[in-house]
């Protein structure tokens, strides 16, 4: 079992942030309730320092301000596990930002671990294996259960140790600045709305259907988040989105024929059936002039030349990802080396000023970039 204090008054968070702001390491994990709810919403915080684990419930305390005082202190290192989705949750619900991060799964790839969930990284460098019952678990159910209050604390209980183990693996590799510089980054994310312009054309399959049948499914789809933000419900517990293209394929008239539709289920043709059969006559009387299509893709030309020179760079990366055992995406994305192809820099100094390429990228990759692209040089 892993001792916690479950924090749901604003007089235990006061005492609580006074306690871990005098700690200059903090393990921090967040929980949100996307798989579930509409509305995803940060559900949870989990803070552990050495001595102490705490889950924080933000539903209980509508003003986290406090926690200001932990996570943007620089006096203070926050240790993550795949922080990415934590520091935009955190930035969009709390307006919080982190500062002087540590991520263990950034560190972990560093180390060459090519299987990056934190159970497998905990199990390999500490031999602890954690519980993964409660990983889809509603955290935006009240009262949690002591089983997922449980589940929530080993989460952050075991990152400082974690921790201390890849960061003395990276310095004894020679490798931790090269972390440091992506820790830095990482701290940079922030919560960006997604956009939901036309989402029903995102769905797969759906440019397997004919424009009349994306008509449908468009009407299908904006009469699912209608329920779905009225039950405050994840659309795909609402209807699948399989079910909505086949309804949008055999476009049901009538109750029966909906009846027929596989995977939808009796009780909700009871109880919304008449609603999916007036979204299937809205699409079918949306006349032929206006029916949606999907965009026209950019026309693009192909350079022979570029992508031989793409490919020529890919080599280099590979090469020297597998003598440093690390993963050849990790050491550099096709994306980052495309664009080092299209500038053709021929010195270091023009290679590091190819946006968004890292300085640590440089070091390990540089000379053979440079290499392969001043062989082509006349």
């Amino acid at each position: 079992m892993t001792p916690y204090s479950y924090i749901d008054t604003p007089d235990a968070l006061e005492r609580a942030v006074q306690r871990l702001a005098t700690q200059p390491l903090l393990g921090i994990d967040t929980e949100a309730a996307g798989y579930h709810r509409y509305l995803d919403r940060i559900s949870l915080v989990q803070i552990s320092s050495r001595e102490e684990t705490v889950l924080i419930d933000p539903l209980a305390l509508p003003d986290l301000d406090q926690l200001g005082a932990i996570v943007e202190n620089d006096a203070i290192e926050k240790v993550f596990h795949d922080a990415d989705f934590d520091l935009r949750i955190l930035d969009r619900d709390l307006k919080l930002h982190v500062s002087h991060l540590f991520d263990t799964q950034i560190a972990a790839a560093f180390l060459g671990v090519r299987t990056l969930g934190l159970g497998a990284i905990l199990e390999a460098v500490l031999g602890i294996v954690v519980p993964k019952a409660f990983q889809r678990a509603d955290w935006a159910e009240r009262p949690l259960t002591e089983g997922m209050k449980e589940y929530a604390a080993t989460d952050t209980v075991h990152l400082p140790a974690l921790r201390d183990v890849l960061r003395e693996r990276l310095t004894a590799a020679g490798r931790l600045a090269w972390a440091e510089e992506e820790f830095v980054r990482r701290a940079q994310t922030r919560w960006t709305p997604p956009d939901t312009t036309d989402a029903f054309l995102k769905i797969k399959g759906a440019r397997d259907l004919t424009r009349r049948a994306l008509a449908l499914l468009r009407e299908l789809h904006a009469w699912r988040e209608t329920v779905a933000a009225e039950r405050d419900q994840a659309p795909f517990r609402v209807v699948m989105n399989e079910v909505l293209l086949l309804i949008a394929r055999e476009a049901p008239t009538t109750a029966a024929a909906l009846r027929g539709i596989k995977g939808l289920s009796p009780g909700l043709v009871g109880r919304r059936g008449d609603e999916i059969l007036a979204a299937v006559e809205r699409g079918l009387a949306v006349p032929d002039d206006d029916l949606p299509r999907f965009p026209r893709a950019e026309r693009w030309e192909r350079d022979p030349a570029l992508e031989a020179r793409g490919e020529r760079l890919r080599d280099a990366r590979n090469r020297i990802a597998e003598s440093l055992d690390l993963d050849p995406g990790f050491v550099a994305s096709r994306a980052a080396l495309d664009d080092v192809a299209r500038v053709r820099p021929t010195t270091a100094d023009a290679l590091a000023a190819v946006p968004g390429l890292r300085r640590w990228q440089v070091e390990v990759l540089g000379d053979e970039l440079l290499r392969v692209l001043r062989a082509e040089t006349p």
